[in-house]
């Protein structure tokens, strides 16, 4: 299951630029996942690309 922790992430960017099928910015500028699979990218970079590692895959 993809989730982004709301905890670690600074909001950044960096996975909505990667990946925006499968994330987003919500209004308090966190990152967060609307879908749980891409077949356009891979998730697994994705959450490598996220310099506070709070994506869970």
């Amino acid at each position: 299951m993809v989730a982004v922790d709301q905890a670690l992430c600074i909001g950044c960017g960096v996975c909505v630029d990667m990946c925006p099928d499968v994330f987003v910015m919500t209004a308090d500028g966190k990152a967060q996942a609307i879908k749980q699979e891409c077949d356009s990218c891979s998730l697994e970079e994705v959450a490598s690309a996220c310099p506070t590692e709070a994506i869970n895959l």
